[in-house]
C-alpha cells in the first residue's frame, strides 16, 4: 500500500483529499499545526497523524522518517488580506514552510510531490479564460509566495530529481470552509444566510469567478500523483459566475430573504477570474463532476447541521 503525507490534511480541501486518498486504498500519514485545521474533520479516519508546524526545522527529519512514498503540499497561509498586511508572516509559512517541505521530500527521495498553488498567481488577467500559459504578476504577497514556490520545485526538479505537479485551484467551497477570517466568499456567505444575517459584498458585485467544489478539487490532487510527468495545470470549473449571481443563487438554496451590504472593493483582490481546465482534462484525466448549485446547496445543508438547525426542504 503506498505511503501518501498530506500536510495541512486536517483542513478544509486537505481533509476532504485525506478522504479520497483512503477511498482509493492509500496508506495516509497527516501533518497539521491544527492552526486553521480542524480535528472533527479527521478524528474517526484510519489515518497517522502528526500534530506538527511545517515551519519548525525539525518537521524535515519527521519527515524523512516517515518515508512517505508521495506528498501532498496543502499545509499554507490562505489569506490575501493577511499576506498583505504581514507579508513576513506570509512568507514564513509559504515559502520557509514549503522550502522544509521540499527539502524533506527530496531526503526521503519521495516519487512525486504535489502542491496546492492558486490563480493568484496570476493578480489581474489580461485576457480570459487564463491559460497555463498566461503571464504570471501576482497582485499580493499571497500570489507572488504561491509563484515562488512553483519555482523553487522546478528548480528542485532541475537540481535534485524532484518529481512535481502544480494544481493551480480557482475558487475552491465546499464543506468545512471556516467563514471567519479569510474563508472564501462561499462559506461566508453560507455561515450568514444560515444566521440570517446580511453578508457583506465588497465592490460593486459583478466581479467574477470560477468556483470548484472541494471534493473535485480532491480527486484531482489524487490523480496528479500518478502522472509521469511534471505537470502544472488549472483545478478549475472553466465556468463564471459574478458575486451578485452567487449570492442570488445562495439565497434560493437557502431559502431566505436577507440582502447584502456594499463595501469598498478590498486592495489585492482582482476583478474578474476564470481559468481553462482543458490541460487537466487532458493530463489528469479528470474533470468537475459538481455542478455549482448541488455544490451550494450541499455546503449550506453543512453549515446548517453544524448550527444544528433543522435543514429545510
Amino acid at each position: 500500500m503506498k505511503k501518501v503525507l498530506v500536510t495541512g490534511g486536517a483542513g478544509f480541501i486537505g481533509s476532504h483529499i485525506v478522504e479520497e486518498l483512503i477511498q482509493k486504498e492509500f496508506q495516509v500519514i497527516v501533518i497539521d499545526n491544527f492552526s486553521t485545521g480542524r480535528n472533527e474533520n479527521i478524528e474517526n479516519l484510519p489515518i497517522e497523524l502528526y500534530h506538527y508546524d511545517i515551519t519548525n526545522p525539525n518537521v524535515v527529519d519527521l519527515i524523512v522518517s516517515l518515508n512517505p512514498d508521495y506528498i501532498i503540499h496543502q499545509a499554507a497561509q490562505v489569506s490575501v488580506a493577511e499576506s498583505v498586511n504581514n507579508p513576513l508572516y506570509d512568507e514564513n509559512i509559504n515559502v520557509k514552510g514549503s522550502l522544509y517541505i521540499i527539502d524533506a521530500a527530496i531526503k526521503a527521495n519521495v516519487k512525486k510531490i504535489v502542491f496546492a498553488s492558486s490563480a493568484a498567481v496570476y493578480g489581474n488577467p489580461v485576457q480570459l479564460p487564463v491559460s497555463i500559459k498566461h503571464p504570471t504578476s501576482p497582485e499580493s504577497p499571497y500570489g507572488l509566495t504561491k509563484l515562488t514556490v512553483e519555482h523553487y520545485l522546478k528548480l528542485a526538479n532541475s537540481i535534485h530529481g524532484l518529481s512535481y505537479s502544480i494544481l493551480r485551484y480557482s475558487n475552491v467551497y465546499g464543506p468545512r470552509q471556516d467563514a471567519k477570517g479569510e474563508g472564501g466568499v462561499v462559506a461566508i456567505f453560507s455561515d450568514r444566510l444560515t444566521d440570517n444575517v446580511s453578508p457583506t459584498i465588497y465592490g460593486d458585485g459583478e466581479q467574477t469567478r470560477d468556483f470548484i467544489y472541494v471534493k473535485d478539487v480532491a480527486a484531482a490532487n489524487v490523480k496528479a500523483l500518478m502522472v509521469n510527468e511534471n505537470i502544472c495545470v488549472h483545478v478549475s470549473s472553466g465556468t463564471t459566475i459574478s458575486i451578485n449571481a452567487l449570492f442570488q443563487m445562495m439565497k434560493e438554496a437557502a431559502g431566505s430573504n436577507v440582502q447584502p451590504i456594499y463595501k469598498q472593493v478590498r486592495q489585492g483582490d482582482i476583478r474578474d477570474s476564470i481559468l481553462s481546465n482543458d490541460l487537466s482534462k487532458s493530463l489528469l484525466n479528470w474533470e468537475p463532476t459538481f455542478e455549482l448549485y448541488q455544490g451550494l446547496k450541499e455546503t449550506i445543508q453543512y453549515s446548517l447541521k453544524n448550527k444544528q438547525i433543522p435543514i429545510l426542504k
